[in-house]
């Protein structure tokens, strides 16, 4: 689960090496896609008798031997086609996702926006999910009351802080879920294209905080299909194709490559 993900990573993250604050080794992540699945105890009995599979299944990967060491302080753009692996690998960092097989180390507590209000009950009203968040994440009551008001501030909803969440438009749950991320002090930053939902006001003062996180010596791990916006916050960018990891480098060679390889493949 979600909270259960920022609980480990908050509470239990081991000392880094070298300054590392996230190190992934070889690291796969393997899902499955069913072509036909026993879901009653009947069925599940006949293809028993029958000796037949209970599941039909396939494996697919996400993720193929990958490999990363983000420093301290360093703010990386994670780029690629839709279904190239760089959400995985937010929620594998994160502790959402299990790898199959390597190792995921963090060093610092660790906040992530991964999805549009992900580890927000709907039910809870704003200020009680700002509550919750922070004592998952290991804050002491009197640290969540220090930021409490920032972070009502910061979102700009006003009163609707007393609502259910579930009444919230995707906008007002995108500028909780970013204000409670980054007014919460972590020292790493997860974020999957938040940026994406909001005014173009609350865009701008979350690119103005991001850069003061960095700036802070936060370590930032940003997923966006806005290249502009990560030219403006990451110093370095990692391209996935397939799960893997075609070019590391400079944001702007690698963007710059990248942003090449896709005229390419709308002039086949």
């Amino acid at each position: 689960m979600y909270l259960d993900g920022i609980r480990e990573f908050a509470l239990k993250s081991p000392e880094g090496q070298n300054g590392a604050a996230i190190i992934c080794r070889d690291v796969m992540k393997q899902f499955y896609v069913y072509s036909h699945r026993t879901v009653s105890l009947r069925e599940w009995f006949i293809r028993s008798v029958k000796r037949r599979p209970i599941h039909t299944r396939q494996a697919e990967f996400s993720l193929k031997d990958f490999n990363l060491q983000v420093q301290r302080g360093e703010s990386i753009a994670l780029i690629g086609r839709n279904g190239c692996g760089k959400s995985t690998v937010l929620r594998l960092i994160a502790g959402i996702y299990e790898p199959s097989s390597g190792t995921v180390s963090t060093t610092g507590r660790v906040a992530a926006v991964i999805e549009l209000g992900a580890g927000f009950n709907s039910e809870l009203t704003g200020a009680e999910n700002v509550e919750l968040y922070g004592a998952i994440m290991g804050l002491s009551r009197i640290e969540r009351d220090r930021h409490r008001d920032d972070i009502i501030e910061f979102s700009g909803i006003g009163d609707f802080i007393k609502m259910p969440v579930k009444y919230y438009s995707s906008g007002m749950v995108a500028r909780l879920a970013f204000s409670v991320a980054v007014n919460l002090k972590p020292e790493i930053l997860l974020l999957d294209e938040v940026l994406a939902v909001g005014d173009q006001s609350f865009q701008e003062k979350c690119i103005e905080r991001l850069k003061a996180f960095h700036a802070e010596g936060g370590t930032l791990l940003a997923v966006s299909h806005n290249l502009t916006l990560l030219t403006q916050l990451c110093s370095r960018a990692i391209w996935l194709e397939d799960g893997e990891i075609r070019q590391t480098g400079n944001v702007q060679s690698v963007l710059k490559a990248y942003h090449s390889s896709l005229g390419k493949r709308a002039t086949r």
